[in-house]
């Protein structure tokens, strides 16, 4: 079978309908959309969120919280998933995304002290918590601060 044997199953594509074709269509003269009013109009409807004139749900809703355009997104990971690595590989953040661990570097990447370090690794990070440091220096490698 070739691509140009292709064809669709019997049944599976119907021709679309053709409104306002004649009165014996079942689809003439008004094509379906009743007699006249806002919706008959051609482009005529409502708009979304509107109800009618009554106070639509989003303006009865309060307004809550903010969004701080200076935060700063800082990607953390705890000491546990560095054990993926081989003794005395360099971890930096471009290793950590290219292995999957984190999916993007944002504006850093922290390492956290959550699990065990087994690994004599050299750690290459933006920031570490204390409990990160300890854990990486007590398994005999290096927390380096980019």
């Amino acid at each position: 079978m070739r691509l140009h044997d292709l064809r669709p199953v019997p049944g599976s594509r119907q021709k679309p309908t053709r409104k306002g074709q004649g009165i014996g269509s079942g689809l003439g003269k008004t094509a379906g959309r009743g007699q006249k009013g806002q919706k008959a109009r051609s482009g005529g409807g409502v708009r979304p969120g509107f109800e009618g004139g009554q106070m639509p749900l989003y303006r009865r809703l309060p307004k809550r919280g903010f969004h701080n355009k200076f935060a700063k997104e800082i990607i953390a990971i705890n000491v546990d998933r560095l054990n993926k690595f081989e003794d005395g590989t360099v971890v930096t953040p471009e290793l950590l995304l290219e292995t999957g661990i984190i999916k993007k570097i944002g504006d850093g990447v922290k390492i956290l002290g959550g699990g065990e370090l087994k690994k004599a690794l050299t750690v290459k990070a933006h920031a570490f918590s204390e409990s990160a440091k300890e854990k990486i220096t007590a398994a005999g490698g290096q927390a380096e601060v980019l």
